[in-house]
């Protein structure tokens, strides 16, 4: 839906521009990760868990619309009934709403709040050394994934995509800037055509993404970390494996620096 018409005013909101706000989820390179099935036993725990992972990461972004619930619940490989179960318990919590009519459905209201710097130290100290397991797995995928595209090579599709992944996070706004980095990085594992990777990153990026958005967002850090989202790209499509592995593995060592140095 348009946000003038979101927002209650400007034009009436057009059949394509519904199609496109459902179909959202699904062109997300991140999609496949985050909305995969679920495991048998507890079904109704992991789908509200890969709900809140596609709202964490942007999968599906604040005022977009799920998709349709006979298609969520197939994707998800779930019933309707578990899945209504779910999107209920997320609507109780205030992260969801269910609009009715013919351009109704059920709306991300809002990203999840960051925790409070105090708080996040505080999960810092619970997950002890799991703090350091997840940025040592998060390096070795994602290095591992950009060494692997640089290697390989993009053909046109993907390269035109990942520029403008590229686009999107260079351009970003503050309140936007975790989200469109998130994608970013998924992309790069997604790119790679391993469903497997992809899964891990963005599990090890749900691990860390609370405590990412903890930090304040840093003007300066924007702007070394825009130089640095440039040389991994450069480095992919140069087709430089050495390139691409020393820009990232940079890229993520003062990501870890900071949330060290605020959380710690």
């Amino acid at each position: 839906m348009k946000e003038s018409a979101r927002r209650g005013g400007g034009a009436v909101p057009t059949d394509a521009d519904e199609r496109a706000s459902e179909s959202g989820a699904w062109g997300d390179p991140t999609a496949d990760a985050v909305l995969r099935p679920v495991r048998a036993g507890n079904a109704f725990e992991e789908t509200v868990e890969r709900l809140m992972a596609a709202i964490k990461l942007g999968v599906v972004p604040p005022g977009a619309r799920f998709p349709a619930e006979r298609d969520l619940a197939a994707r998800l490989g779930v019933s309707r009934i578990t899945l209504r179960e779910a999107l209920r318990a997320l609507q109780q919590a205030g992260h969801v709403e269910v609009r009715r009519g013919r351009f109704g459905g059920t709306f991300v209201t809002g990203p999840p709040p960051a925790p409070e710097p105090g708080e996040a130290r505080r999960r810092v100290e619970d997950m002890g050394p799991a703090l350091d397991d997840a940025l040592t797995f998060r390096e070795v995928l994602e290095v591992g994934a950009v060494q692997t595209l640089a290697g390989r090579g993009l053909d046109p599709a993907q390269r035109a995509l990942l520029l403008a992944r590229l686009d999107a996070v260079d351009t970003a706004t503050p309140e936007d800037y975790r989200r469109l980095d998130t994608a970013f990085h998924l992309t790069l594992a997604e790119l790679t055509g391993s469903s497997s990777l992809t899964a891990a990153a963005a599990d090890v990026r749900m691990r860390l993404n609370d405590l990412l958005n903890a930090i304040p967002v840093l003007e300066r850090n924007i702007e070394h970390s825009a130089v640095q989202h440039a040389a991994i790209v450069r480095a992919v499509i140069d087709a430089d494996p050495e390139a691409a592995r020393r820009a990232m593995a940079e890229h993520l060592d003062g990501t870890a620096a900071l949330l060290r140095g605020f959380l710690a």
